[in-house]
């Protein structure tokens, strides 16, 4: 072990310590009654980051969320670096599910055995807040660091980050950078370091069929009436050939995710089906390729992915013998980075006005767009950050794309074109954020706060 990770390690008290003040603070951003709660949290950080000598801004924002601006000087002349997380959660939902408080941070093993720390927040993002701090406690007690530090505490990420967007446009500055590690992803598993790569865009997209001017009696007119609802479900079975792969008329469904030197598979089955949480018996969607089993990695990282969110007729408990006249569904769209979302989404709905059956009436709506992010893990600042991970767990970094999206990486992009971008963070798969029982694997907090530190003292 180095002076580094041996101080990390004895730190973990106190990791666990400022970790669970944040996470008693319930900074769920634009919920009534809340406003509090996120008015505290941004406080504690700020004077959790003053305390560790960084000169902070709280900056209002359009949204009404609270960034959390920081600077601390190195040398003059020094590479400056932005280390970025945010303290907004979302919503707790039904307390029914959670074992533990959602609002008191607690330590116990999980079903498989290890210790995990559970709570709202505790991987997504306060966990990584907490590992900024102990990184920066480190390096300050084993001989600092040359560089001049940014940080950047967002409050409305998990709401769409409107706030910060607006202030991206309108004080860049703020933001420059040579570095710009965003705390926001995690391991592929615990204990594996991973650097992401490639963020995949998206867009909301409503559809609505209707067929009858209103609802007519079953047994009168149905077998011969248009039913709305199997119009509607037969229009969204065309988005699937009958293995489960994505079809988009006039889209490239067929991407594939470049495996590494001796890789044989980016995403174990055995893997996705545990994180997945799949049942038993269940299928991987596109498992059943005749021409061999498709790489899951393809499927989620490289190809676009339409997923029904929301779906709305007649609800089971007012069902009437009625063929239904109007059904309507949300569709969630995902598109690998190198894939435009809006001219996909608008293909989208070309796709489904062509396959409604029986002339029903169909109307698609685009409801926003968010295009995908990807960075070249073999420029400098990526390159070491990856060596520092593999130095803090003693294997090799691997790398891996995401499902989700940040949109604040593509605005830092285009406004400083020049400044690297990594992508890591502690929310391995078993930290089931934004569910109930969220956790964070506290080893995996130490090790990136390890690897962070490394990668603070060398990078200038």
């Amino acid at each position: 072990m180095t002076a580094i990770s041996e101080f990390i390690t004895a730190d973990r008290e106190r990791i666990f310590a400022q970790l669970k003040e944040l996470v008693s603070f319930n900074s769920v951003h634009n919920e009534p009654g809340l406003e509090e709660e996120c008015a505290k949290a941004a406080a504690w950080l700020r004077s959790a980051l003053t305390e560790a000598g960084v000169d902070i801004e709280a900056i209002p924002t359009a949204d009404g969320s609270t960034a959390l601006v920081g600077k601390r000087a190195g040398k003059e002349g020094a590479k400056t670096v932005l280390l970025y997380s945010h303290y907004d959660v979302v919503p707790v939902g039904p307390r029914e599910p959670w074992e533990s408080d959602p609002l008191t941070l607690t330590e116990r093993p999980s079903a498989s055995g290890e210790v995990r720390w559970y709570g709202r927040g505790a991987a997504d993002c306060k966990g990584n807040v907490a590992m900024h701090l102990a990184a920066l406690r480190a390096i300050d007690a084993n001989g600092g660091t040359d560089l001049n530090l940014t940080f950047l505490i967002e409050g409305s990420e998990e709401r769409g980050g409107e706030g910060l967007s607006a202030l991206i446009e309108e004080r860049p500055e703020l933001f420059a950078a040579d570095a710009i590690l965003i705390a926001d992803a995690g391991n592929a598993k615990a204990g594996l370091p991973t650097l992401t790569t490639s963020l995949r865009g998206g867009a909301q997209i409503y559809v609505q069929v209707d067929t009858l001017e209103a609802g007519v009696h079953s047994g009168q007119f149905g077998g011969a009436a248009p039913d709305a609802v199997k119009a509607l479900m037969r229009a969204l079975d065309s988005l699937s050939d009958e293995h489960g792969r994505t079809v988009i008329d006039g889209v490239d469904c067929a991407g594939s995710w470049p495996l590494a030197e001796g890789q044989t598979s980016a995403y174990a089955p055995e893997d996705f089906r545990s994180d997945a949480q799949m049942l038993d018996g269940t299928e991987i969607m596109g498992s059943q390729d005749p021409a061999g089993a498709t790489e899951i990695a393809d499927m989620i990282w490289a190809r676009p992915a339409i997923t029904v969110t929301g779906f709305t007729s007649t609800p089971v408990a007012e069902a009437v013998n009625a063929v239904p006249a109007t059904a309507a569904a949300n569709l969630n769209l995902r598109t690998p980075a190198t894939m435009d979302p809006r001219s996909t989404a608008e293909a989208v709905a070309e796709h489904l006005k062509k396959h409604v059956p029986w002339g029903a009436h169909i109307k698609v709506e685009i409801l926003e767009a968010n295009r995908g992010f990807e960075t070249d893990p073999e420029k400098p600042a990526a390159t070491l950050l990856g060596e520092c991970l593999a130095e803090a767990y003693g294997t090799e970094t691997i790398s891996q794309g995401m499902g989700g999206s940040i949109p604040l990486t593509v605005e830092l992009q285009e406004k400083h074109p020049n400044a690297e971008i990594a992508l890591f963070g502690v929310e391995d798969p078993k930290a089931t954020i934004h569910s109930a029982n969220e956790s964070v694997d506290p080893t995996e907090i130490e090790k990136i706060a390890t690897a962070e530190a490394y990668f603070l003292q060398r990078f200038a």
